[in-house]
């Protein structure tokens, strides 16, 4: 895995959403949905509802691209021309050749919409066919059902659920671990996702 690639030239795209590395000046585009979509953070290891609270969301995700542990990205849908919202590649791990991909989250008004569906494509080609990663991995709060949903609506594999492994919001969460694996991609994954946009 080539990390020189995650720099601020970064920019994913197609005709439908466009992937460009976040900076600090996007919080003016974010803070809007902290304040007026305070629930889109119910499940989110890390709050972000509110001003105050979006800020430090945002500070941290600057934190950990700073350490090369994530690289995240301000999400521009273009079919409305409007900010949607924001996802990452995090837990880097260029000794395994393995990736996360989440914290992911999406105004109301952009959900179902199938915006998300063109964010994985570009994000997991990215993943498997320039950085060629052997695995890609995801995430999400065990009761999370539409997250869960939309997972597995790209094609992931459900591999378990790991008990109170992380301390959430108001108490601890058990996690769903999912993941595509590079023969899984080149063997129908990414032509199943790309039928679906």
């Amino acid at each position: 895995m080539n990390q020189s690639l995650f720099n601020d030239t970064l920019v994913l795209e197609n005709d439908r959403v466009l992937l460009r590395p976040l900076l600090p000046s996007d919080t003016e585009h974010l803070v809007p949905f902290a304040i007026n979509e305070p629930t889109l953070w119910k499940y989110s290891l890390l709050a972000a509802n509110g001003e105050k609270n979006m800020r430090n969301y945002l500070d941290v995700a600057f934190q950990k691209k700073e350490s090369l542990d994530s690289f995240p990205f301000i999400v521009f849908d273009k079919a409305t021309s409007k900010y949607a919202g924001s996802t990452r590649f995090y837990d880097i791990q260029p000794h395994h050749n393995t990736i996360q991909l989440g914290y992911t989250w999406y105004g109301t008004d952009f959900q179902g919409t199938g915006l998300n569906k063109n964010c994985k494509l570009l994000m997991l080609t990215f993943a498997f066919e320039t950085l060629g990663v052997e695995r890609v991995e995801f995430r999400a709060d065990a009761t999370n059902v539409r997250s869960i949903a939309a997972m597995k609506s790209i094609g992931c594999t459900v591999e378990g659920i790991l008990r109170s492994n992380c301390a959430a919001l108001e108490d601890r969460r058990d996690s769903i671990v999912l993941s595509i694996l590079k023969e899984e991609w080149y063997d129908g994954v990414r032509e199943t996702l790309t039928n679906k946009i």
